[in-house]
């Protein structure tokens, strides 16, 4: 299968959506299939998995190179003459190419990954603005041939606004990366102790430090006894925070990655996610499969990441003080917190990368067969198998 992999973010930047497309091109890689990767301009990564990186002109915007609309987008993706093209977390480039392969009759996928129009809410701009942004995601994603979605909470969201042609597709992890005995080596005892007295609870949050993230929840943690803050990333809004945050004194790490990564969350006694624009959180799961127990808000992702009592704990996101009574419940008893970080580890355990990109091929395949359904060839179209969860009312 030939594959044009089009996504808003890719390396150098490393954030959820890049993460996402790499395990993507790995997996294609793996199964020896050939794709095209386009993607903002950025240094250097003029190729990934053996596959070529064509980079179209970017503006910058809250530390991300945005890609703009470009006249070599259509014709890359037909020179390549792919089966399928792959959006990743659909905007300006993403809406380009799905227009662009619609003109050219090939099926596209788009994976919703980023809410617009949540973000948009959450940083200030207004109802007026979410409810444009809103009808930009529908107008996005109503002209491709499938969309998947990464939890039931984005499903929802989708159809409220009248997305159809929608399937799940959620996220791998790596459970060996990521593993429970990492908090016995001496890596991670070292790290350890850079962030902790060794009679102190560590209480962490990783991932991107700005505005959606609503990391200011953490200061209601403000008296929790016998914990300590560790704030893993980096961001715009690390100068604030480090204010905000103060009477809390958090350690800030900065960004890791890798086996530092994996390190950090093994040093975690709890995790805290605090974002409820999330529309997974891939986070959650890598704490999860380390064997630390969670606790992050009632909305978005979470819903179907965290079961409550048995993982870690879903808190009300509109009163900050369920935020701390969870975390509080948590500090105060180790052997909750062992049973709790062990059924979470149980749950994503055979949640892999490989198993999620076979799902994927499998929507790929889905995609095309809705696609040839849908053209004027004879009777037999009426026949072709329809992609699963795609509706007929469009």
């Amino acid at each position: 299968m030939r594959v044009v992999v089009v996504t808003e973010s890719f390396l150098p930047t490393v954030n959820g959506v890049t993460t996402s497309v790499l395990r993507v091109l790995d997996h294609l890689a793996a199964r020896g299939h050939e794709a095209l990767v386009i993607a903002p301009a950025g240094r250097g990564h003029d190729s990934y998995a053996g596959f070529p990186v064509h980079r179209v002109p970017s503006v910058a915007y809250r530390q991300f190179p945005v890609g703009l609309p470009n006249p070599s987008v259509a014709g890359a993706i037909a020179a390549f003459a792919p089966d399928v093209v792959h959006a990743a977390s659909p905007f300006l480039l993403g809406a380009q190419a799905i227009s662009a392969a619609a003109r050219l009759g090939v099926p596209s996928v788009a994976v919703f990954q980023t809410d617009v129009a949540r973000y948009a809410a959450t940083s200030g701009l207004g109802a007026t603005t979410a409810s444009l942004a809103w009808r930009l995601v529908r107008r996005i994603h109503q002209q491709a041939t499938l969309t998947l979605v990464p939890s039931t909470a984005s499903r929802r969201d989708l159809e409220a606004v009248g997305v159809d042609r929608l399937a799940t597709w959620g996220r791998g992890v790596d459970s060996v990366r990521y593993h429970p005995n990492h908090r016995h080596s001496p890596a991670t005892a070292a790290f350890r102790a850079t962030l902790a007295d060794p009679d102190e609870v560590v209480v962490g949050y990783v991932g991107r430090l700005a505005a959606e993230k609503e990391l200011d929840r953490l200061a209601a943690l403000r008296g929790v006894e016998g914990m300590r803050l560790a704030i893993i990333g980096g961001g715009p809004s690390l100068p604030g925070l480090r204010r905000r945050l103060r009477h809390l004194d958090p350690v800030f790490t900065g960004p890791l990655h890798g086996s530092d990564l994996a390190t950090a969350y093994a040093s975690l006694d709890v995790f805290v996610h605090t974002g409820t624009t999330e529309t997974f959180g891939q986070t959650i799961q890598e704490a999860h499969a380390s064997g630390v127990p969670v606790v992050a808000p009632a909305a978005g992702g979470p819903l179907d990441l965290v079961r409550h009592g048995v993982d870690g704990y879903l808190v009300d996101p509109r009163h900050d003080h369920s935020l701390r009574r969870a975390v509080r419940r948590l500090v105060e008893a180790p052997e909750l917190r062992a049973r709790l970080g062990e059924a979470g580890r149980r749950a994503v355990v055979g949640r892999t990368w490989e198993r999620l990109g076979d799902d994927l091929l499998e929507h790929y395949a889905d995609a095309r067969r809705s696609m040839a359904a849908a053209l004027p060839v004879g009777p037999r179209s009426a026949e072709a198998p329809r992609a699963r969860g795609l509706s007929t009312s469009n």
